[in-house]
């Protein structure tokens, strides 16, 4: 997702410095204008070929230059391992899930539950079935099982650092039994120890705040071509956004939740209590 996301920037920096529209690039591979967009922001595949013309068309003829982009479009192509989750994965969340996995910074809120990177096992299995209560057994399991496999992104070597700040509202809305509330509170706990995670709640007692439009993710990558994305769930599909005038709003909405919520240490001190009065 992010090879496709950088060579598609690239392709349009190239495209645009040479004057080219997006109908005659369309018309050099024998695509329309609509395609080309979808291209350049890294949400379609890309064939060697189809890069190959551009590039000629774009001037770039020196092989030094060309063989870095074709190997990008060609690396592309190959399928990230959430793809085999297909089968109950809706297609515009395979983008976030590709997006998450490169970024190197996740920055977020959550108002209605726990977000998905810290979440218990059965915390998840009872949160997606209260979300989908028509849904077989089986293909819970496999959503939940899912989302266990995202979780091990903040386990490697080269984890991203997630900030994560939670409404005090998600702490208290029971998804399970008491038991599975008490686990979840004492798995967040213990996480906001990790060096790479930060959690902060958003107190009931703090009043109105920023994020007033809900539940949002910001992600961040390590390579500097590729800007920052906002991403925003709804019922049936998601936004993403980045426009850095949109960007921004955003990135000051949450620094503004950062700074006005508990501090981490005070964030571990009001879960445990949430715990013990449950």
């Amino acid at each position: 997702m992010v090879r496709r996301i950088l060579l598609g920037s690239q392709l349009r920096r190239l495209r645009e410095s040479r004057g080219v529209t997006r109908e005659a690039a369309g018309y050099s591979i024998r695509a329309s204008e609509s395609k080309i967009s979808r291209m350049e922001l890294g949400r379609v595949s890309f064939k060697a070929r189809d890069v190959a013309d551009l590039l000629t068309l774009y001037g770039v003829t020196d092989e030094a230059e060309r063989e870095p982009l074709l190997n990008l479009a060609r690396e592309s192509s190959i399928a990230g391992w959430w793809h085999s989750y297909g089968d109950v994965l809706p297609s515009w969340f395979q983008t976030y899930v590709g997006l998450e996995g490169a970024a190197s910074r996740i920055d977020t809120y959550e108002v209605q539950f726990v977000h998905g990177l810290l979440q218990t096992e059965d915390y998840a299995h009872a949160v997606v079935a209260s979300g989908h209560r028509r849904m077989p057994g089986d293909e819970i399991d496999r959503r939940v099982a899912l989302r266990m496999e995202r979780q091990k992104l903040l386990l490697q070597e080269t984890a991203p650092h997630l900030r994560c700040v939670l409404d005090e509202a998600a702490l208290r809305r029971p998804f399970g039994s008491r038991e599975i509330m008490d686990e979840q509170l004492e798995h967040l706990a213990q996480l906001s120890e990790r060096p790479n995670v930060t959690l902060q709640v958003v107190p009931f007692d703090l009043g109105g705040h920023p994020a007033e439009s809900g539940a949002f993710t910001k992600l961040s990558f390590p390579e500097p071509e590729i800007p920052d994305v906002v991403y925003l769930e709804q019922l049936t599909g998601s936004l993403y956004l980045d426009k850095p005038e949109e960007v921004a709003e955003y990135t000051g909405v949450m620094d503004r939740l950062f700074n006005n919520s508990l501090s981490p240490a005070e964030t571990r001190d009001r879960l445990l209590r949430i715990r013990q009065l449950a």
